[in-house]
């Protein structure tokens, strides 16, 4: 390829910006021929059959044309039946609600709405690697609060810290259960988090994805005591194994929304109509299909916490999503990054090396038990092989 004939630079913030270490991780290691991948969050199930069907009728009925640019309004209507349900909101459809392309836009069309610069968004480490570049993409700075001594957990006093030494913050991110840890906030916990929240007059981003994947507890939103404060993000790239279908959405008061939908216009104009169509369907005819993912998924977490368990390997037990997230041995002190290529280029196993999530991440490893048995049976078997040789 030819140079630029007159190279006036790229744009210096995202230059700054590092992608994510998830992926850059993965496609590291997806080259080693027969790697076994327990690196990404993607269900390995497939798609409910009536889902499909759904989607496969809207472009055999040429259903291919411009949706308005919130979201088919019998889309955003489902998603305020199933809010009310999950959340006991009574989110209005024509204005509180809009459909993206995935919860990844949503995130980030929020962040755009909602900061200026100097702006402060509080964000809980280890967590998934994308809010702070896109805090950043949005001119907002942002404060990393390293829950790893709390059991992963935000706690109330950790937050009020952080707001006291920076005034300038303006909303929390949540995420739970979350990613990476599997951790799960009781109802005690949340209510607790809430009160500081409204005390200070902050916003909370709620990022609740894995909601529907819990595992013997009950998922309560932040949003049902504070849905003033609150601005609610999932899909059903997780509850329906519809990651590459990418549909999200996002739900809070009209005036933010107004305002989140804008930038939503101005980023993907609207959400592709199969994709909506199959929402539609999954949301109004399959609610109990996360049931059997759910079941599958905690046979899965049971027997790789087993085997981790067996090889010495420390990994508190998740109350939800689909991660584990276990210490690695002593004597790679904290440098999970070595423990995860050694691992891939030796036996064969690719997992993600913790410190990709944030502070408080560094000496431990992400696995995603969203694979089929027979890969999480091999993949134990390698690893077990590889801590043995290793001692």
């Amino acid at each position: 390829m030819p140079e630029l004939a007159n190279d006036l630079g790229l744009s210096k913030k995202i230059a700054n910006v590092k992608a994510s270490g998830i992926r850059i991780f993965d496609n590291k290691v997806s080259t080693i021929p027969g790697i076994i991948k327990l690196t990404l969050g993607e269900p390995d199930m497939n798609t409910p059959e009536h889902v499909k069907q759904a989607a496969i009728k809207s472009i055999a009925d040429n259903d291919s044309h411009y949706a308005p640019q919130k979201g088919k309004l019998e889309l955003r209507k489902a998603i305020s039946k199933y809010l009310k349900k999950a959340t006991g909101i009574d989110y209005d459809p024509e204005t509180e609600i809009v459909v993206t392309v995935g919860a990844t836009e949503a995130i980030n069309a929020t962040l755009y709405a909602i900061t200026n610069p100097g702006d402060k968004i509080a964000i809980p480490t280890p967590v998934f690697s994308l809010y702070w570049p896109v805090a950043t993409l949005a001119d907002a700075d942002y404060i990393l609060m390293n829950t790893a001594k709390d059991g992963f957990k935000l706690t109330p006093q950790k937050l009020k810290e952080t707001i006291k030494e920076n005034p300038t913050v303006k909303a929390v991110i949540l995420n739970y259960p979350t990613n990476p840890t599997g951790v799960e906030y009781s109802e005690d916990e949340i209510r607790a988090l809430a009160k500081v929240i409204e005390e200070n007059h902050l916003y909370v981003i709620t990022d609740e994805i894995y909601s529907t994947l819990t595992y013997g507890v009950k998922h309560f939103s932040i949003a049902s005591l504070i849905p003033e404060r609150a601005i609610y993000i999932s899909g059903l790239s997780k509850s329906h194994a519809m990651t590459g279908y990418r549909l999200g959405y996002v739900a809070g008061p009209a005036k933010i929304m107004a305002e989140i939908g804008k930038v939503h216009g101005l980023m993907v104009t609207t959400t592709t109509d199969s994709s909506q169509a199959a929402a539609i369907e999954a949301l109004e005819h399959g609610l109990d299909d996360p049931e059997q993912y759910r079941v599958v998924y905690q046979k899965r977490r049971d027997y790789v916490l087993k085997k981790l368990a067996e090889m010495g390997m420390q990994a508190a037990k998740p109350d939800g999503a689909f991660y584990i997230f276990a210490k690695i041995p002593a004597k790679y002190g904290q440098d999970d990054m070595q423990f995860a290529l050694d691992l891939a280029f030796k036996e064969k196993v690719g997992i993600t090396p913790g410190s990709a999530f944030g502070p408080g991440g560094e000496g431990y490893v992400r696995l995603s038990y969203a694979s089929s048995d027979e890969n999480l049976h091999e993949a134990m078997k390698r690893m077990k092989k590889f801590l043995q040789e290793d001692e």
